[in-house]
């Protein structure tokens, strides 16, 4: 658990490149939302499974598996898991 409360610790540092922004908006099917907010507001629910594997943490909820770096805490990619 001690991962998971490092991120939601730092969760105000947690941002995206342009590139990163067009992704998971594409990958999500947001449209007018900030993306970003959206993927913060998933990190934070309760219910995200939060863990770290090498250079990254990975966030899954619903139907949603975020990709953060955890030295830079930038959004590498969002996806919709099938």
């Amino acid at each position: 658990m001690h991962d998971k409360q490092v991120l939601l610790d730092n969760i105000d540092k947690i941002h995206t490149t342009k590139m990163g922004l067009d992704r998971i908006k594409r990958n999500l099917k947001l449209e007018e939302q900030d993306a970003v907010e959206y993927c913060k507001n998933k990190i934070s629910n309760q219910n995200c499974n939060i863990y770290k594997q090498g250079k990254n943490w990975y966030c899954e909820v619903e139907n949603i598996k975020i990709t953060i770096n955890s030295f830079t805490y930038t959004i590498i990619t969002a996806h919709l898991i099938k």
